[in-house]
């Protein structure tokens, strides 16, 4: 990939554009960025939630088997970030042409929306019950909302900073969380002895679940991995975020729901009596979060609109997220998760499918390429991949959100055999490997 030093951009995280190997970093900056973004404390609330309908041994598998397809899938995927130097809206326009980005650009730009909007809420609802004061739970939304909008609007910077500041404080709670919950019942063999305190949830649904804890930001960490000097870092670092750094926060939720019986997380800080230090805590980790959240939606708007400047978009987004947390966005956590596990990821599938068997991993330059406002062949694979997590869901069959992937990735080259003349009109034959 060529550097070129003179390019003028008016936002330095190139939204629309590859990013240049003059602003490459490397493994610690990366892993910083992606940890704060998987040290995420409502993560644990889904942990909770599965551990709740299983007990121990259930939940274990459930927690290993999810985390490790999320962590490869992911890491697949930065690797491709890392490769070309996009962000996963750009890539998409390869994949799905200009008028599919349009739609890949508003669904993750929207569930990431989404998400800011869970997150802000579940901060509020922390402080409501900190404190016992239902009626400040509107103030505390709009307060939360609009200060962690801010450090989203300095990019990969920014968001830098917190997570140096957010991880080591997390990884405690994690750690001492599972301590306190296991002290509670006496001991591991007395954990997995205690039976489910929850309504039974299928295997197929609680992988569902931990899948779509980070199915959006996962797809969209190219955003992030575009910025490693080498694949091997983006890769390394994806693993660790996505399979240790996720695998840490389930675990650590699913041990104190089933120790204290309950998979309200907020109900089990209050029973263990350390609510002051968890809402301090997890405060500065879900900012972490929020932030890489605000940033990709803000990506995912520049692109839309064709703007170099992704501030606007976040600021705008913010807004709109505040207005969904004060309506009550906490309340549709679990289903929005099951959505987020069937959607998404064959959108990875797709742009992983593509890149491989239809580029052959040498992706031209964006200003080399005259894009087709629909690649019609790769729409129809997307399409199918998620129809297959959707009924496979729905039917509890298998791991949805794998084999959503896995078709969509599969039916890429067999749509495009069959539809000739699908592809992008390519000027030269440069490409952009970093």
């Amino acid at each position: 990939m060529s550097d070129n030093k003179n390019q003028q951009v008016m936002d330095k995280d190139y939204p629309l554009d590859h990013v240049p190997q003059s602003a490459r970093v490397g493994l610690i900056s990366l892993s910083a960025v992606l940890l704060g973004c998987t040290f995420f404390s409502p993560t644990m609330v889904a942990g909770g939630q599965v551990a709740a309908s299983f007990g121990l041994n259930g939940f274990m598998w459930a927690m290993i088997v999810g985390n490790l397809i999320l962590g490869l899938y992911v890491a697949v995927m930065a690797v491709i970030g890392t490769k070309t130097g996009l962000t996963s809206v750009l890539l998409s326009r390869y994949t799905l042409g200009l008028g599919g980005a349009k739609w890949a650009g508003f669904l993750l730009g929207g569930t990431q929306l989404g998400w800011y909007a869970v997150s802000v809420a579940y901060v509020a609802e922390i402080f409501v019950r900190a404190f016992d004061a239902p009626g400040q739970y509107i103030f505390w939304c709009i307060f939360w909302s609009l200060v962690m909008g801010i450090t989203a609007v300095y990019g990969f910077k920014g968001m830098e900073i917190v997570s140096y500041v957010a991880i080591p404080l997390i990884l405690i709670l994690a750690i001492w969380t599972p301590i306190l919950g296991i002290k509670e019942v006496g001991s591991w063999s007395a954990l997995a002895a205690l039976p489910p305190s929850a309504e039974p949830m299928t295997m197929t649904t609680a992988l569902t679940i931990i899948v779509g804890t980070f199915a959006s930001m996962g797809t969209q960490v190219t955003n992030w991995s575009r910025f490693a000097k080498t694949a091997t870092v983006s890769f390394i670092a994806a693993l660790l975020a996505f399979f240790v750094g996720n695998g840490i926060m389930i675990f650590a939720g699913g041990i104190g729901a089933i120790a204290f019986q309950q998979a309200d997380l907020v109900e089990v800080f209050l029973q263990m009596g350390i609510i002051f230090w968890a809402l301090v805590i997890l405060t500065i980790n879900i900012w972490t979060t929020n932030d890489a959240a605000a940033y990709a939606f803000g990506m995912a708007g520049a692109e839309f609109f064709n703007k170099e400047n992704k501030r606007p978009y976040i600021i705008g987004g913010v807004l709109i997220a505040t207005v969904l947390a004060v309506s009550g966005a906490y309340n549709y956590f679990v289903p929005y998760l099951v959505a987020l596990g069937i959607f998404i990821p064959p959108l990875g599938g797709a742009i992983i499918g593509d890149y491989l068997f239809v580029w052959k991993r040498k992706m031209p330059n964006l200003k080399d390429v005259e894009f087709k406002t629909f690649r019609v062949a790769n729409i129809i694979a997307y399409a199918i991949g998620t129809l297959v997590a959707y009924v496979t869901n729905s039917k509890g069959i298998g791991i949805p959100p794998l084999q959503g992937i896995i078709v969509a990735a599969l039916m890429v080259p067999v749509m495009n055999s069959i539809m000739k003349n699908d592809a992008h009109v390519v000027k030269t034959n440069t490409s952009v490997q970093a």
